[in-house]
């Protein structure tokens, strides 16, 4: 983020914990332990080695935030590589991702026809061949979806790659699961 963005992310106040949910997204985590010092780093078990070339990880995905509101976990199926976030309020739950679901729209040009060939866009949300490399036991993926499916007024997936899924999440979810089960 550029100055402007931090300082609009700063009236909300100081980050006190930085999520780097899997080892492919540790980059930028030393710049932002470099801005706000106390920021506790969590990483899940799996990704903790490869996320500390970069920055020491104070704890796992077993932190408890001492908010009920807020969760984080391993997800199963990733040999805790990767962490997902449940945020639960009056209005809805959410359910925060990073790369297991993609939500990107297919693209123009020579980048999107690359981008569609390697399975990193399409019409719906969807998981990337690639991506499903990653997950070593497909079953345990699988009923952590169904599971995720049942969240109690589930409202939204954040994805990291692509746009808000808001429509439908449940059957979203579900249809990944079966997908997987294929």
């Amino acid at each position: 983020l550029d100055e402007p963005e931090m300082q609009q992310l700063e009236r909300f106040g100081i980050p006190a914990f930085l999520v780097v949910p899997n080892e492919r997204h540790r980059m930028d985590a030393k710049i932002w332990k470099q801005r706000y010092p106390r920021l506790l780093v969590l990483a899940p078990d799996g990704a903790r080695e490869k996320v500390e070339e970069v920055v020491r990880v104070d704890a796992s995905c077993e932190w408890d935030f001492r908010d009920p509101s807020v969760r984080i976990v391993s997800v199963p199926g990733t040999e805790q590589h990767e962490a997902a976030l449940v945020v639960s309020s009056p209005s809805g739950t959410t359910l925060v991702l990073n790369e297991l679901i993609w939500n990107l729209q297919n693209k123009p040009g020579v980048g999107g026809w690359l981008m569609k060939v390697a399975g990193f866009t399409g019409d719906s949300p969807h998981i990337p061949p690639v991506i499903g490399l990653s997950i070593k036991n497909k079953l345990a993926f699988k009923d952590q979806l169904e599971q995720w499916a049942k969240l109690y007024g589930l409202k939204r997936i954040i994805v990291s790659h692509g746009d808000i899924i808001d429509d439908n999440p449940t059957e979203v979810l579900l249809h990944l699961a079966d997908e997987l089960a294929a």
